[in-house]
């Protein structure tokens, strides 16, 4: 039975286990490798159940522990060309690991079948993640994309889960702390995704056969779970939690849980 674990996620760290004690993928590696060895075992899966990584793109928060991992277990790591190449020129990867670039392919691994996806950002390289699982279910983690590309929505369209980025409150954003600078990076179409935006995709997604929705990538600074957990359900609320959909917010750290779908 498929099962999605969101061990990390927040604009300090992210990493996402897809599949079961016996065997899986991880989907970045933004934590040092005490870290994800400690969430996995928290949750029950050996560290030998991940059998590769899949690597979003190069920011640090999606890659801080990808060494050390490559390094301890040798585990391919998958990606998109120019990623890739970012990641092993800044010695990113360890030698131990192979490297294969994804781009256009769809990928055997752990039972499962993976596709990427192109999503805009700030970085070399970005793409989110389309998962076939063994019991024939699709999944996608979508995060780090200033907008929703016509590809993007595409690649979303009928899975059963999917895990959304809703990183920012625009009114936070705004009036917080950060230069402006800043703020016009992560509002910027290559930035990330409001709450706002999350919750007119999520609307989209339901009607065409989304049941499970995890927010993802919130932000500590612009963000709070409640606030994007209430902002994207105002967009739902002709539709009925718990009937037509269930919802919930991933944890910055893992207490243990996965979302069986």
């Amino acid at each position: 039975m498929a099962r999605i674990y969101p061990l990390f996620s927040s604009s300090k760290g992210n990493s996402t286990f897809i599949g079961t004690e016996k065997g899986g993928i991880l989907i970045d590696c933004g934590v040092s490798f005490k870290r994800l060895s400690a969430a996995l075992n928290i949750n029950n899966i050996p560290l030998s159940a991940v059998q590769a990584v899949f690597i979003t793109h190069e920011h640090s928060d999606h890659v801080s522990g990808l060494k050390m991992l490559t390094k301890k277990t040798g585990i391919p790591v998958y990606g998109q060309k120019r990623t890739l190449q970012r990641l092993c020129d800044n010695d990113k990867i360890s030698p131990e690991s192979p490297v294969i670039d994804m781009s256009n392919v769809t990928i055997p691994c752990a039972g499962s079948e993976v596709r990427c996806f192109n999503t805009p950002h700030d970085t070399i390289q970005s793409c989110g993640y389309k998962i076939h699982t063994e019991d024939d279910k699709f999944c996608a983690v979508c995060t780090d994309l200033g907008h929703i590309t016509e590809e993007v929505d595409k690649a979303l369209t009928g899975c059963r889960l999917v895990l959304l980025e809703a990183n920012y409150d625009d009114f936070m954003l705004r009036t917080g702390p950060y230069p402006l600078h800043l703020k016009e990076r992560i509002l910027s179409p290559n930035g990330h995704l409001s709450n706002d935006d999350c919750g007119a995709q999520a609307r989209k997604l339901i009607e065409n056969g989304t049941t499970h929705l995890i927010l993802g990538h919130l932000s500590q600074d612009n963000n709070q779970p409640y606030i994007a957990d209430k902002t994207v359900a105002a967009c739902l609320s002709d539709m009925e939690r718990g009937k037509d959909y269930l919802m919930g917010v991933a944890p910055v750290e893992t207490q243990g849980g996965a979302v069986i779908f």
